[in-house]
């Protein structure tokens, strides 16, 4: 068994196991403005979702967590059938342990062998992109057979991670060609400290189909590196974990709305704190087209060992998106895109003094 997939059944127990989440993800900031008189009838609301040219029934899709491990597969199996049973979409992890060897690729395959109808998207890391080039790409899309790309950006991690690979140059280059090469979307995604209005800019300039904020505020895989490195006695590891796992990145609310204000729409996916269909709601109306989650579908994967917890919570959110959307007199999540927000508190502070209001404003009408 290579490193890498060592490394990947040891963060997935840690995710499960230990308190790695932050709860500053922006949205006890944020209010939608109650409409008293909705002028709709709840049950006639639909929560189909068009992304990237496929039809969601949800505007929620089980974020990229796990694979590269024997035991992985049948988490996979897991959350595959839950996609597969209600229609949304689906990431499967870092697929580089699958490159390095081609016996821990069963563990991603599998979930388009259960989910044949699922949008499902690729994962593979920048740095990766950089060493196996568009060749590597192909590879991991073929894999699982994925309707999308997507490439991971997760340097506060590696900057932490003993073994990590902080050689940054040429990334940009590295996602350009690959945008021009491959003929799927490609989605560039963080993994917890999420994406600034200039990266987004860029992003966009690069020909990238969508971004996933990844903002900070949900799982902190960095806060993981902690626990790791309390078991390799790592002194400076742990420090690193504690000094920048709990307190660096940009929060998931601001980073919708760093990723809207660009002057070119992009489609949005808002991951990094996701817990309820109320959160889900707030981010739509900020200006996220989807939003992901994967600790509140891990634990039920994993405490149950079936797909009935991951589609009993999927539900359930979907529910309470429906009263958000219901309470804003809003039919679809198209129409929640126009909802009015209220955002105060050190949100909205920072959000002033980014000069991302006026921007905002001039999109929707928001108080």
């Amino acid at each position: 068994m290579n490193q890498t997939s060592k490394r990947k059944i040891e963060q997935l127990r840690i995710c499960a196991e230990q308190d790695v989440d932050v709860n500053d993800s922006g949205f006890a900031d944020v209010r939608l403005l109650h409409v008293a008189l909705p002028e709709l009838d709840k049950e006639e609301i639909t929560l189909q979702t068009e992304f990237l040219g496929f039809t969601f029934n949800f505007p929620i899709m089980i974020a990229s967590m796990t694979g590269g491990h024997p035991e992985t597969k049948r988490i996979n199996e897991i959350l595959a059938a839950a996609a597969q049973t209600l229609g949304v979409g689906i990431g499967v992890g870092s697929q580089r342990a699958a490159l390095e060897g081609t016996d821990q690729e069963d563990s991603f395959r599998v979930v388009r062998d259960i989910a044949p109808d699922s949008f499902i998207y690729a994962n593979l890391g920048v740095p990766q992109l950089k060493e196996y080039g568009v060749a590597g790409v192909e590879r991991v899309i073929e894999m699982i057979d994925a309707n999308a790309i997507a490439i991971h950006l997760n340097f506060l991690q590696e900057a932490i991670q003993p073994e990590g690979n902080v050689d940054a140059r040429g990334c940009l280059a590295a996602i350009k060609e690959v945008c021009a090469t491959i003929k799927k979307p490609v989605i560039v995604k963080e993994t917890g400290a999420g994406i600034s209005y200039a990266v987004a800019k860029k992003l966009h300039d690069l020909g990238v189909a969508a971004i996933d904020v990844g903002g900070f505020g949900g799982t902190s895989l960095a806060a993981a590196e902690i626990y790791r490195a309390q078991a390799e006695q790592d002194v400076l590891g742990e420090h690193l974990g504690h000094l920048f796992g709990w307190d660096w990145g940009i929060p998931t609310v601001e980073s919708i709305v760093e990723c809207n204000a660009i002057p070119f729409p992009i489609p949005i996916i808002a991951t990094g704190g996701i817990r309820t269909g109320l959160d889900v709601a707030k981010s739509i109306a900020l200006g996220a087209d989807l939003c992901s989650a994967a600790l509140p579908f891990l634990k039920p994967a994993l405490t149950r060992g079936s797909a009935d917890g991951v589609v009993a919570k999927i539900r359930e959110m979907g529910e309470e998106l429906k009263v958000a959307m219901f309470l804003t007199g809003c039919r679809s999540p198209a129409a929640l895109k126009e909802a009015e927000v209220v955002v105060t508190g050190k949100t909205h502070e920072i959000m002033e003094q980014r000069n991302l209001m006026e921007r905002v404003k001039r999109r929707k009408k928001t108080i």
